[in-house]
């Protein structure tokens, strides 16, 4: 099951937390991607191992990724998709993670 999460939350806690919670909701919304589009390429955690092994160049990867399983699991439902996978790599790369986390979450809300 997808669990819905309240976004204002998540941005207050990953800010407050020092990122740690930004940890939780990355390997979270991986998570939650996989079940939605019915895709378990790789586990939340995987992916945030990789992300560091790798020095980022796996988190812009998986954020373009990300756009892709959700707008899988959104025309699997009937709904109407986007190229988001494109918007989250942008935010990505210019350091704006969280907003791209915020968005995927909304998605994520959505379907669940």
């Amino acid at each position: 099951m997808i669990k819905e999460r309240n976004i204002a939350v998540c941005i207050i806690l990953s800010i407050v937390t020092c990122g740690i919670y930004g940890i939780y909701w990355f390997i979270c919304l991986n998570n939650d991607a996989n079940t939605a589009s019915n895709t378990f390429t790789t586990s939340g955690g995987v992916a945030f191992l990789l992300s560091i092994v790798t020095c980022s160049i796996y988190y812009f990867y998986w954020a373009y990724k990300q756009g892709e399983k959700i707008d899988a699991a959104k025309q699997s439902r009937g709904m109407e998709s986007s190229n988001s996978g494109i918007v989250y790599l942008l935010l990505s790369i210019f350091g704006l993670g969280i907003i791209a986390y915020a968005l995927m979450q909304n998605e994520l809300n959505k379907l669940a």
